[in-house]
């Protein structure tokens, strides 16, 4: 399809931290030669707010992907978009006597300032705005997306606005993804077992002299694992200070309803976070941070993809980016780190793809591969893990972190990746218990599924025409692995 004219060259869905990357990539890498326009529901003083709670999010992230980003398109950011560094993660078993540090220096970011520097340095590269709009639909020609239509949510004026690619940052729940009209590998929905839960809170609290690092440590973010504090999730104490903090909690739900069930309680999300926070004995008189930068974002609640990313993220005219592809770490649900690599990349290859004048499938095809080749190819098998671990009881989970996680698996575990657990079939002969044997085989059976899979995702087709087999061979792999973790 030769590209006639158009409005602007791209349209990017939705302004938030993925899709106000994605557009200055593309003003970027195209020396601003092509007409970009961001269309946001919010208006500007609020923008990329998520919900009507605020900028919901754990707020945390590598300083490794926000590196990635500044060195290849030159965007930096400082206080106070970054309101807090960490030296790392510690994640602590459910009895509190196993801890494993991983991850390197990292970030607690401001997501409420951090749309503000980020429209700064997109409307510098020439990036326009749209506020208050929102697109209710694709518009396609010839089995492309050609565009988008809408409505100004103040005056109700309706837009009808063409580009050669549209990119699709609205979020997990993205009905431009859902409904798309044209033909195309994507996957439209998500399996409702692949959504978790999770709700948190911004305080500012008093120590009164306690310390206790197990459940406040100003210069790491805390994981703990538990399935009574969160079935099918974990919890979270990230310092923004010290004494200021994002907790929280995510859980599986199918998990969370047996849960409630077993011990004869009701217990919503909220009841859970609050009882969290309550059992917390380091964080005192917590109370709703009120300053100007917290404020409208203190209290809220999400749904958070725990999947590999969707399998292909192109069609014709179309791309997808960040949350609304399903691109959150299975592992921990952490987004902003391959939304930050996502976003980087798209934008590069988008320019290519226009210059060239292809926005086909096979013209934006080279997004899916090399998104898969810098960090998709480790989602598959940490889908797998995710799967084994919520089948897991906390006696489990305990006898498996403090015998089975060598410091190979905690430096595999730092880089984002599949844990080896080499160590099990060394100590095979003196583990103790069904359970505990059980466990072993599950742990060697991951680790063997996910070099499968990585060796799978780095042959990733390079056109579409070779995505069915390969598609059919993944679910093959995925299919077993999910009916032994069912």
């Amino acid at each position: 399809m030769s590209l006639s004219k158009t409005d602007y060259d791209i349209i990017v869905a939705g302004g938030g931290l993925a899709g106000l990357i994605v557009a200055s990539s593309a003003a970027y890498y195209s020396n601003q030669r092509l007409k970009i326009l961001v269309i946001d529901r919010n208006s500007i003083d609020i923008q990329g707010r998520k919900t009507i709670s605020g900028w919901i999010c754990g707020d945390a992230v590598g300083k490794n992907t926000v590196d990635y980003m500044t060195e290849r398109i030159k965007i930096s950011w400082g206080f106070p978009e970054i309101e807090h560094p960490v030296k790392g993660v510690v994640a602590f078993s459910p009895d509190h006597e196993t801890k494993v540090f991983f991850d390197g220096e990292g970030y607690l970011l401001n997501r409420k300032k951090l749309p503000q520097k980020q429209l700064r340095e997109a409307t510098k590269l020439g990036v326009e705005i749209m506020s208050n709009a929102i697109i209710r639909q694709l518009t396609t020609d010839n089995n492309y997306i050609v565009g988008v239509e809408g409505e100004n949510s103040k005056t109700r004026e309706i837009f009808k606005i063409s580009a050669k690619v549209v990119v699709d940052c609205t979020g997990v729940t993205s009905v431009l993804r859902s409904s798309l009209p044209i033909k195309s590998y994507i996957q439209k929905r998500i399996d409702r077992n692949d959504l978790e839960s999770t709700g948190r809170y911004i305080y500012d609290f008093d120590t009164e002299g306690k310390e206790d690092k197990t459940y406040f440590d100003p210069d790491y973010c805390i994981i703990h694992l538990d399935q009574n504090l969160a079935p099918g999730g974990y919890g979270w104490v990230f310092p923004k200070g010290n004494t200021k903090v994002n907790i929280g909690l995510g859980v599986q739900q199918k998990l969370f309803d047996k849960s409630n069930k077993d011990f004869g309680k009701k217990r919503d999300l909220k009841k859970l976070i609050d009882d969290y926070v309550s059992a917390n004995p380091v964080i005192n008189n917590p109370r709703l941070s009120n300053g100007e930068q917290d404020q409208g974002n203190e209290w809220g609640t999400w749904q958070v993809s725990v999947r590999r990313q969707n399998d292909c993220m192109v069609a014709n005219g179309y791309m997808m980016v960040g949350d609304s592809a399903w691109m959150p770490k299975p592992l921990d649900a952490g987004g902003i780190g391959p939304a930050i690599i996502a976003a980087t990349i798209a934008g590069k290859d988008l320019v290519q793809a226009i210059e060239a004048n292809d926005v086909s499938e096979n013209g934006l095809w080279q997004y899916n591969k090399n998104f898969i080749n810098e960090y998709g190819y480790k989602t598959a098998g940490l889908e797998v893990f995710r799967r084994m671990l919520q089948q897991l009881s906390n006696e489990q989970i305990n006898y498996g972190m403090k015998h089975f996680l060598s410091k190979m698996d905690i430096d595999k575990i730092t880089n984002g990746e599949h844990p080896e657990f080499s160590s099990v079939s060394k100590i095979s002969m003196m583990i103790r218990g069904a359970l505990n044997k059980k466990l072993a085989e599950d742990l060697k059976y991951t680790a063997n599924m996910n070099e499968q899979l990585v060796t799978h995702y780095r042959n990733y087709p390079d056109t579409p025409d070779d995505f069915p087999d390969w598609s059919t061979k993944l679910n093959g792999y995925l299919t077993e692995a999910f009916s032994r973790f069912s």
